[in-house]
């Protein structure tokens, strides 16, 4: 299926980028307002709310297997919204959550049978090196989204998206962070270019092969994620162990996959990037700003669905801003499902301190109620029906 090429980003050039840059809800010049203490207690009590941020939270873990004992049942049985699978942990270097196709369905059957609701099942299978399953556990080798994008066939792009939501089905997948839609702007790239991770530099061979892939994940029942919103392909560098800076070289025609597949209704959720781009927020970075979240994304592209982090524990982050005001700027931004990959650093209490952190600024009114429980809305759209 190929879009029409629309473009309607008018109202996003250097003006109106001014004015999203000074917003009132985030801009580098605004005061914050004073978190005052709410004198109002948690509809249905204490315990009630810390399930529904427990519910906003996607969690890594170590283990092969997981038993009652494990703090990552413990936390699923507790409400967990999610848990995202890897085959490797960075910091052992040996192999972490897959081993075989037999070995990882036995373990996200085990983690969604401790589940009380709809356990999402979350995991990287982008095709190529950003593979999680793959043949050194067993499962196809597939192409990567850059060898999709040079061939540019309807046809092929659609086997190819079958094959990788084969593979996730299999298991029990049920949330995949793809496709990929940033533009090739810079084939050196350490995130993108070099990793093969883009279809193209042409935003309709981006639109088109993603269109592809996400009907044939919506017809085995997978949900995806756009990413990395407002665009990465121009990025020099990778978030997850650098801070990332595009305001030199971020081109506004990065916004348009994502906008096309928006209006087109083919978007499930949207992944805020890491980067700071000072054409959008001059203080922050994208998946902090509520210029770039609440105002570009939700406001302008017309997106009202949720919208996920990358990884929270990303050093482009948590360098700068620390683990608890990086998740109140997170939520104050906008943003739905909170990712914590525990790889660059590994807490087996993150869900407990995250909650602790959450119930925080609710008790202070830095963050009310209700905004959890939009947030709540939003990320049940990505749970699987029972």
């Amino acid at each position: 299926m190929h879009l029409p090429r629309r473009l309607l980003l008018a109202g996003i050039g250097s003006a109106a980028v001014a004015t999203v840059a000074g917003c009132e809800s985030q801009g580098a010049t605004s005061a914050r307002p004073t978190p005052t203490r709410s004198s109002r207690a948690p509809r249905g009590g204490e315990a009630a709310l810390r399930r529904k941020i427990a519910s906003l939270l996607v969690v890594g873990f170590r283990g092969d297997q997981v038993s009652d004992r494990d703090w990552i049942v413990k936390a699923v049985r507790g409400g967990l919204g999610g848990v995202i699978l890897f085959d490797q942990d960075l910091e052992t270097k040996s192999a972490r959550n897959i081993r075989s196709p037999q070995q990882v369905t036995r373990l996200v059957k085990t983690l969604k049978d401790a589940s009380p609701g709809r356990l999402i099942v979350s995991i990287d299978q982008e095709g190529g090196r950003t593979s999680r399953l793959n043949p050194s556990n067993g499962f196809p080798a597939t192409k990567s989204q850059a060898e999709i994008g040079a061939e540019n066939s309807p046809a092929a792009t659609r086997d190819w998206a079958r094959g990788l939501v084969a593979s996730l089905t299999r298991i029990g997948v049920n949330l995949n962070y793809a496709p990929v839609v940033d533009l090739n702007i810079n084939p050196d790239s350490r995130a993108i270019g070099k990793l093969g991770r883009s279809f193209s530099a042409d935003p309709d061979v981006v639109v088109s092969n993603a269109t592809e892939e996400i009907q044939a994940h919506r017809a085995a029942g997978v949900k995806t994620v756009l990413k990395h919103f407002p665009g990465s392909g121009s990025a020099a560098g990778n978030t997850d162990f650098e801070v990332v800076d595009v305001s030199d070289t971020w081109q506004e025609r990065e916004l348009e996959p994502f906008q096309r597949l928006i209006r087109a209704g083919l978007a499930d959720a949207v992944m805020a990037a890491h980067l700071l781009n000072k054409q959008l927020d001059p203080a922050y970075p994208a998946s902090l700003s509520s210029a770039t979240v609440t105002d570009l994304l939700r406001g302008r592209l017309g997106w009202h669905g949720p919208v996920v982090s990358d990884d929270m524990q990303a050093v482009a982050i948590t360098d700068r801003y620390g683990a608890a005001e990086a998740v109140a700027l997170a939520l104050q931004a906008g943003l739905d499902l909170l990712v914590f990959a525990n790889q660059q650093v590994y807490n087996p209490r993150v869900v407990e301190e995250t909650v602790d952190t959450i119930m925080n600024l609710v008790r202070t009114g830095r963050v009310s109620e209700n905004r959890i429980d939009q947030s709540v809305a939003r990320v049940d759209s990505l749970r699987p029906k029972r």
